[in-house]
């Protein structure tokens, strides 16, 4: 198909790109009219609403849409599920970021302009199956995050993230196009599944293109930056460091999930995850970044630096999953994708909770603030607990379930080695969860610089983190519900 043909099927499969589309449109009427962070806020948060409803029709059958659209997109249940999940945590993000916005001197709105755009890229990005699609959705996404990282300038940390990743995202940009041109100087297309046909033939035919492999190889280069995979991790805790609470949460779960879903159609669409040269890559980069990750976690006392190392750790383990690629590992690794989105949430959400950056000039990112907490907020302790504990892979947690399907990929095609490096790093792990767990068990501090408002629960993004609490709890408890998840997200590799 070359050209998009607008026909019933085909509009309502972009439904939830067009609402998104509109929905920033009316937004940025609205402050344009008048400026109000209730107003934009809200208008923000229906529009994702919209959009998330039609998804979720569209996941179950309720809603018949086309599944090819144009050369450029596909949306079968692969990318709607990555899309809600896209959605669910967009959504919470603009939940918390609403609270912690309320306070700040200058304009609030463009934020949610920012959050708005940058999600729309991620839908995109999703559904991307096309070389061009992926480049430019990507950027979508990219280019409103240096904004948004540098959104609170005032404070020397966040425009010091901002540049960070301008530069460095920057540079990733430039080693994927150049790739994407060796690729394409290989095969003459820019098509996923024509890659794919070219390269299948290849490896049958037991033949070598060093173009295709170093194409293959630097666009896996850009790929592995943008997930905060060893060894291109060192811009990580520096940006989630500096980074606003929410868009650290942003940055954490609907990029990494955006970014994890368009890796795997690639991989799997061009039969790179075929290619014994890619594969080893893939296997290196997992294991590097299941060790490294965990250990430079160790002695952290930031608790945004040891989540942003804690997160190296859990794109490894996906890695290992993708490594082991088989026809089940496309879901296997949205499964896990989603459940590390909702705890990043989860976590992040307590942390904005307990921060007043517009009172104390910052933001409770020291482990040590939250000594004592239980004494005074064991509610919010609790949801943090669990957040811990599914990061951590304790059972009676979503987290649990989802490693333990990480091990199975790996054991079901003999990869010792990775299965090894999940249960060592996942060993290692437990060690700065649990010392956090019990900082805040200790005897409170007599004078605590920050801390959450009395009635924090009843507020917007105290509701989001509970529910997400009791849903992290639910799957770990009934695991079979989790499981169900992987027949939506599901994409057959080259055979």
């Amino acid at each position: 198909m070359n050209s998009v043909i607008f026909d019933n099927q085909t509009l309502m499969a972009l439904a939830p790109m067009l609402i998104l589309g509109f929905t920033v449109v009316v937004v940025m009427i609205a402050i344009a009219m008048k400026r109000s962070n209730v107003v934009a806020g809200t208008l923000s948060v229906i529009g994702l609403n919209a959009a998330m409803l039609i998804v979720i029709a569209q996941l179950f059958g309720y809603l018949p849409s086309a599944e090819a659209v144009s050369t450029l997109f596909m949306l079968d249940g692969f990318a709607k599920f990555n899309m809600l999940m896209v959605l669910l945590s967009a959504l919470a993000c603009f939940t918390l970021a609403y609270g912690y916005i309320d306070g700040y001197k200058d304009n609030k709105e463009e934020l949610y302009l920012l959050m708005l755009i940058a999600t729309l890229g991620g839908l995109f990005m999703v559904a991307s199956d096309h070389l061009a699609s992926f480049f430019i959705s990507l950027e979508l996404l990219s280019i409103p995050m240096y904004g948004m990282l540098a959104y609170t300038f005032n404070r020397n940390k966040s425009l010091e993230a901002g540049l960070k990743y301008l530069v460095l995202s920057a540079t990733a940009s430039a080693t994927m196009l150049m790739g994407m041109a060796l690729i394409y100087a290989y095969t003459g297309t820019l098509s996923f599944r024509q890659i794919g046909v070219g390269l299948y033939g290849m490896l049958q035919a037991t033949e070598n293109s060093g173009l295709l492999l170093i194409g293959s190889s630097m666009v896996l280069f850009g790929i592995a930056f943008k997930l905060s995979a060893v060894p291109f991790h060192t811009w990580t805790p520096d940006v989630y460091q500096g980074a606003p609470a929410p868009v650290a949460t942003f940055l954490g779960s609907v990029a990494k999930v955006a970014m994890l879903a368009l890796a795997v159609r690639f991989l799997a669409t061009t039969a790179a995850a075929l290619t014994p040269a890619i594969v080893t890559v893939l296997f290196v980069i997992a294991i590097l970044s299941m060790i490294i990750g965990n250990l430079l976690a160790l002695r952290q006392t930031n608790i945004k630096r040891m989540l942003s190392y804690s997160s190296i750790a859990h794109l490894g383990y996906v890695l290992a999953i993708i490594a082991s690629m088989k026809e089940q590992s496309a879901g296997l690794a949205s499964l896990y994708m989603a459940v590390y989105a909702l705890t990043t949430v989860g976590v992040f959400g307590v942390i904005t909770i307990m921060s007043s950056p517009y009172k104390n000039h910052g933001e409770a990112e020291q482990i040590e603030n939250y000594r004592g907490m239980f004494w005074q907020r064991p509610i919010l302790t609790a949801v943090m607990t669990v957040m811990l504990l599914s990061l951590a892979g304790v059972p009676l947690t979503a987290g649990f379930i989802s490693k333990f399907f990480a091990v199975f990929a790996t054991v079901q095609v003999q990869q010792w080695w990775l299965a090894g490096a999940i249960i060592v790093g996942s060993a290692i792990s437990l060690y700065y969860y649990l010392h956090f767990m019990l900082i805040m068990f200790k005897r409170p501090q007599e004078q605590k610089d920050f801390d959450a408002v009395n009635h924090w629960g009843v507020q917007a993004g105290g509701i989001m983190v509970l529910l997400v609490t009791a849903l992290i709890l639910f799957l770990g408890i009934f695991p079979s519900s989790l499981y169900k998840i992987t027949q939506f997200a599901y994409i057959a590799p080259i055979q």
